[in-house]
């Protein structure tokens, strides 16, 4: 299935998510992407503006998280709805 949206405030309908994987960096990791995690669960997401980072947050049965840098990349931004051109 596929959803047409904001990508910061994920699918939350459709959670809690065994993982989510993001194809698009953020400047931060965006809360609702953590409320939408399984315990157990992975998010996978490049995070930075300048410099990106490549992380894998896992989410704890007690909804602590364990986030690890894995690797430098680039990515296009991910923007907001709000942030989107319109075409008027």
């Amino acid at each position: 299935r596929t959803r047409l949206g904001d990508g910061y405030l994920g699918w939350p309908d459709a959670a809690p998510f065994d993982a989510i994987l993001v194809a698009a960096a953020p400047p931060e990791v965006p809360r609702p992407l953590l409320e939408q995690l399984k315990p157990g669960g992975r998010l996978v997401i490049p995070v930075g503006s300048d410099e990106q980072q490549l992380i894998v947050v896992q989410m704890q049965s007690d909804q602590s998280t364990i986030l690890r840098e894995i690797i430098p990349v680039c990515f296009v931004p991910l923007t907001r709805q709000d942030d989107r051109w319109d075409g008027s």
